[in-house]
């Protein structure tokens, strides 16, 4: 039983295999796998935060079903959303600190790619639960735009829409200094995994345990 629900983009290949061990937790498997050993990282504090959710871009963030829906209803909403819309190509990631943790972004993300975003946000919401006051309260604390509070409260998210920016999460928040020797220590690593430009091909229904680990449901071929 899933306590939560979300839809993600999960990588597949190398680039999977790679996010499960720097981040200890392979959603697809639902499993915990060893972390690298790099010199004068501790990767399990660096990852601590993100672990949780596996390698993967957030396009739905976790949400509580609502009373009228259930998880038939929304793997059947899910599938036909897939059937409906395109993949979308969105060129190279690079490797970076912003927004105080690191990830892999999109160089330059085309169009399409929020286009999509805000499919998904807005088609899919009917299946999910009103924020709680305490949902709210604590995504208060993190010191909204006018806009993205009345997202939050609207769509569930603050940070959708205009507010979207793609990311694959690899660490969670760090100073600057020692977020500059994670990203060198993974450089080398992760260059041949992103030297070919990435495509979403598909959406991933992703479900939350008691315990707090994200797990693949299913991944929906985007077909329309």
């Amino acid at each position: 039983m899933f306590e939560r629900f979300a839809i993600f983009y999960t990588p597949t290949g190398a680039l999977a295999d790679f996010g499960a061990a720097w981040l200890g937790w392979d959603s697809a498997a639902g499993r915990a796998v060893p972390h690298p050993r790099i010199a004068g990282i501790d990767v399990a504090a660096v990852t601590a935060t993100p672990r949780k959710y596996g390698l993967h871009a957030t396009m739905k963030a976790p949400f509580r079903l609502s009373t009228d829906s259930g998880p038939a209803a929304l793997q059947q909403a899910a599938a036909e959303f897939a059937q409906r819309h395109a993949p979308v190509a969105f060129g190279h990631l690079a490797l970076g600190h912003d927004h105080g943790f690191v990830a892999l972004r999109p160089v330059a993300a085309p169009p399409a790619l929020w286009d999509l975003e805000r499919a998904i946000v807005t088609e899919l919401d009917h299946h999910r639960a009103p924020l709680t006051e305490a949902d709210i309260a604590r995504r208060r604390k993190a010191a909204l735009t006018l806009r993205q509070d009345r997202q939050m409260l609207d769509w569930g998210y603050p940070y959708i829409f205009d507010d979207f920016h793609l990311h694959l999460t690899l660490s969670g928040q760090l100073p600057d200094a020692q977020a500059a020797a994670v990203v060198a220590a993974l450089q080398p690593m992760v260059a041949p995994l992103i030297a070919d430009p990435c495509i979403i091909d598909a959406v991933t229904l992703m479900g939350q345990d008691v315990a707090g680990l994200f797990h693949q449901i299913h991944r929906y071929t985007l077909t329309g």
